[in-house]
């Protein structure tokens, strides 16, 4: 579980946790990032948070998503759409 800043919305929060995850290299290309239900236990957030963060990575080119598979981080450079 993550301390909070109260002043900004946590999904904001959440986003840049992972962004900086990508972009340190933690999260290599290709690889999955956590699930929806991953970041609901490590971050505390509700689903709906999960998903919302999901979408905003996925809308800035960060990761994309396989059906029934999962979430992956998108190469450098990746175009979306």
């Amino acid at each position: 579980m993550h301390d909070y800043e109260p002043d900004r919305p946590i999904w904001i929060q959440v986003v840049e946790i992972l962004e900086s995850r990508i972009h340190s290299g933690e999260y290599q290309p290709r690889h999955l990032i956590p699930s929806e239900m991953q970041m609901v236990q490590e971050f505390g957030v509700a689903r709906t948070t999960a998903r919302k963060v999901v979408a905003y990575l996925r809308d800035q080119g960060l990761v994309y998503t396989v059906p029934q598979i999962g979430t992956f981080v998108s190469y450098p450079g990746r175009e979306t759409g």
